[in-house]
């Protein structure tokens, strides 16, 4: 970020009072725009725990899911972190396409992996997930814990509501998620509180990297 846009951001972050929230909220999303409008390909989104050690399967998947998007012309967002997201931004770098990283402030979280090429910084999570949605054309979720539950929630409500154009939701690793979706289809069917059909239009579980990209693929169009 050049130096007197960071300086704005920072002063107005140091403004406290909820009046002034507005102007916080306000720069921080300027800023997000302004980067992110560079981008020159077009993205997906990988999302996943931060626990994740490089040796598990889930790092080395993730890792393998973004170099081969980013073979197939796409370019990789993340949350910026460690776990899952180092993963996917590591492998975007693997492919040399764009690798992305919205950085949320978190007290237990050090800053942006080191895989980061293109980042933004965020204090409002609402605003960070905006910028997920705006700027993917699809959804990777490898396993993860609430926060990876919060992001997928997010782009299947504005789906499911038509407040966006849907686009692919993908669950990594059936055998993490399919507790999960099985719930959706007999508490929440069950329930009438949502319809399997939308679940089945929304959402699709997949089990390799090849499997991802080639669904990909074939659903977004460059």
């Amino acid at each position: 970020m050049p130096e007197k846009q960071q300086n704005i951001v920072d002063d107005l972050a140091s403004l406290t009072t909820e009046s002034w929230r507005t102007l916080r909220i306000m720069g921080e999303m300027v800023q997000a725009f302004d980067t992110l409008n560079g981008l020159t390909h077009s993205c997906v989104s990988i999302f996943g725990s931060a626990r994740v050690k490089p040796e598990s399967q889930e790092y080395k998947d993730a890792r393998k899911t973004a170099q081969l998007l980013g073979k197939q012309g796409f370019g990789i967002i993340t949350g910026g972190g460690p776990g899952i997201m180092e993963a996917a931004n590591r492998g975007a770098c693997d492919a040399d396409t764009e690798s992305v990283g919205l950085h949320i402030f978190l007290p237990h979280e050090e800053g942006c992996n080191e895989y980061v090429r293109v980042r933004c910084n965020f204090r409002y999570f609402f605003l960070r997930k905006f910028m997920f949605v705006k700027y993917s054309m699809a959804y990777v979720v490898m396993p993860g814990g609430m926060g990876t539950i919060d992001e997928l929630a997010e782009a299947f409500v504005l789906a499911q509501t038509a407040r966006i154009k849907p686009f692919p939701i993908v669950l990594f690793n059936s055998a993490y998620w399919s507790g999960f979706v099985n719930w959706l289809k007999s508490s929440m069917v069950d329930g009438g509180y949502i319809k399997t059909s939308e679940i089945d239009r929304l959402i699709t579980m997949c089990d390799s990297p090849e499997e991802v990209c080639e669904l990909i693929s074939k659903r977004v169009i460059l």
